[in-house]
């Protein structure tokens, strides 16, 4: 697996370290074109300095989609973009009192694939997902989405809209797991801190969550093979995605 290539992003957020174009450095197709930089980014959640936000401004973005539930946006509401109106499209992810009352990493690891079927299985968040994917394809400017850790929410529309550009499966995959390596910093202070409050057992059953796994995408997939064939009938059919506005949003998104 290739190593992030970091001097290529557009720009690095101190404030938001998953922050980047989903595009990466430009993602090949099945086509033999590329994914289009600078059109559409993802991010954890926008607890920006004003030099990030900013920054953020500059590239011209003009719509953010939070996929949060409504108890995260009101713990810790976005700090709003230059030029970019605030959307909320709420998708459920793993509540973090769940996480509490977890007991063992096998636990752990069964609550996200539940979180990860849901994406696929349960309406509400397709819903969402469908709503994020038509507002890309039909709002000008560049735009972003996000949930709190940039991880399972919107790393799992990040590689819905990869795959249905035709980006490879391995590339898809790639991207996924760079959450590993930007949020790491971040994850393992975390993990120091319940380290030291709750004990090392309870390390364990926390980090099961703070990781993009290869697994947990998998589940998706395979709820999606199971309900809808493939992407584009899960997009289509599951998501309501009209098929006008996919294939603006493929060729918004395509070079």
């Amino acid at each position: 697996m290739c190593e992030p290539q970091i001097g290529e992003e557009l720009v690095r957020l101190a404030s938001a370290d998953n922050f980047r174009d989903v595009a990466g450095s430009g993602h090949p197709t099945a086509d033999g074109g590329r994914v289009r930089r600078g059109v559409l980014f993802r991010s954890n959640e926008l607890q920006l300095t004003d030099a990030d936000a900013h920054s953020l401004g500059g590239l011209g973005i003009t719509a953010v989609y939070d996929l949060r539930g409504a108890h995260e946006v009101q713990a810790h509401p976005d700090v709003p973009v230059p030029g970019a109106a605030w959307h909320h499209l709420a998708v459920g992810g793993i509540p973090m009192d769940e996480v509490a009352t977890l007991t063992t990493g096998e636990e752990s690891l069964a609550a996200m694939h539940r979180v990860y079927r849901a994406f696929v299985e349960e309406p509400d968040a397709r819903a969402a997902f469908g709503a994020l994917l038509t507002r890309v394809a039909t709002t000008d400017g560049a735009q972003l989405f996000h949930c709190t850790a940039g991880k399972d929410r919107t790393g799992w529309a990040a590689a819905v809209v990869l795959g249905l550009l035709g980006v490879p499966d391995e590339v898809v995959l790639e991207d996924y797991l760079l959450t590993n390596t930007f949020s790491s910093a971040t994850r393992e202070k975390y993990l120091g801190l319940i380290r030291e409050n709750l004990g090392p057992d309870k390390v364990e059953v926390y980090e099961a969550v703070m990781v993009a796994d290869e697994a947990y995408l998998r589940t998706a997939y395979d709820a999606v093979a199971a309900s809808y064939g493939d992407l584009r009938g899960y997009a289509l059919d599951g998501l309501g995605v009209a098929p006008a506005d996919l294939e603006a949003l493929l060729d918004r998104l395509r070079e």
